[in-house]
């Protein structure tokens, strides 16, 4: 019942990080530099700050926590998070040129594949005497083999999609269509925001060891968004310096409303990590979805996320063919959630 309730935590976490788009569209009169680093503000500093603080018991503090952490596994874990950053940055052009459900479904799809993987071994390269490769066990590995089954076949539902759609209805759904460059920068995205969970994995001890199992996720997952906040920071400060819109801050007229759905946006998006720090909590007893867990969240991220691309009409055009080799691969993600529990 345990694992149950761990997964239903982990899936609500899972569809409110897929709905963290759906405010940003209503952003008035902001470039993308200006609102990206704003609803960052709120998605990678503010929320994830709250959070870590109920990892903190009564008499203590953040600053004694990080202060006698190690050191190497505390620079470990920002480093990462810094590395994650540039895939969140990536991860964006991706839906530019795939739209929202194959952009998510390729670049998640990669980052839970590789992001469970890349955690234990090179914790292992560091920390050796941890022993981390020992929970890369052969039901792991399998859920990730057919993670990466199922985004294998919603790529091809996505080629699909470019061979038989007009230029007139592929730019009706994705105004920047483009499979051949998006698929290149969705990898990329992937690739980089697995550095995610491996930051996880450096800053699994940084908690106070009376703190409730599940909250312990939630010290370290403030350490990696800091380190992706400063890498989206120095970007979308860059852009606005290059894009002459540091005016956008000045538009008065459109703060209350910029802000109140920026705030919404980066709720939404950390109640991914926060929704797998409490699911975690529940699944202590099975070593194999604990280290799968992430996986699991990045897979449930795909699906929800072609739930808003079908909403979205994105698909909209496509052959029955087409969508039945989506709903296919989608259907392959939603096992590998319980392929550890099987194997």
């Amino acid at each position: 019942m345990d694992i149950i309730t761990g997964l239903l935590i982990i899936a609500i976490g899972a569809f409110c990080q897929s709905s963290c788009y759906v405010p940003i569209n209503k952003i008035k009169e902001w470039s993308w530099e200006t609102y990206w680093i704003i609803q960052g503000v709120f998605a990678w500093l503010l929320f994830p700050f709250l959070g870590a603080l109920l990892a903190v018991p009564e008499g203590c503090s953040l600053m004694q926590l990080f202060a006698g952490a190690d050191s190497v596994s505390l620079w470990m874990t920002v480093f990462f998070g810094v590395l994650w950053g540039i895939g969140g940055l990536t991860f964006g052009l991706s839906m530019r040129y795939l739209g929202v459900a194959l952009g998510q479904s390729i670049a998640l799809g990669t980052c839970a594949g590789l992001g469970t993987i890349m955690g234990p071994v090179l914790l292992n390269i560091f920390f050796p005497e941890q022993g981390a490769l020992e929970k890369l066990t052969l039901s792991v590995v399998a859920g990730v083999v057919v993670t990466l089954i199922g985004i294998a076949v919603i790529g091809v539902a996505g080629s699909m999609k470019s061979a038989s759609l007009s230029e007139e209805q592929k730019k009706a759904a994705v105004k920047d269509f483009n499979f051949p460059k998006g698929l290149a920068i969705a990898l990329l995205a992937g690739f980089m925001s697995g550095c995610f969970n491996v930051g996880l994995a450096f800053g699994a001890d940084i908690h106070f060891a009376e703190t409730d199992a599940m909250y312990k996720a939630l010290p370290a997952t403030l350490l990696v968004t800091l380190g992706g906040f400063v890498t989206n920071a120095i970007y979308c400060l860059f852009q606005n310096h290059r894009n002459g819109t540091w005016g956008d801050y000045a538009k008065a007229s459109v703060w209350t409303n910029n802000i109140l759905f920026c705030a919404l946006a980066g709720a939404l998006w950390y109640s991914q990590f926060f929704g797998l720090s409490l699911g975690q909590g529940f699944l202590q007893d099975s070593p194999a979805m604990l280290t799968f867990s992430f996986c699991i969240l990045m897979a449930l991220n795909v699906t929800f996320s072609n739930v808003w691309g079908i909403i979205l009409k994105e698909w909209k055009g496509c052959s029955a063919k087409t969508i039945a080799v989506l709903v296919t691969g989608l259907v392959i993600l939603i096992v590998s959630s319980f392929i550890p529990q099987i194997v």
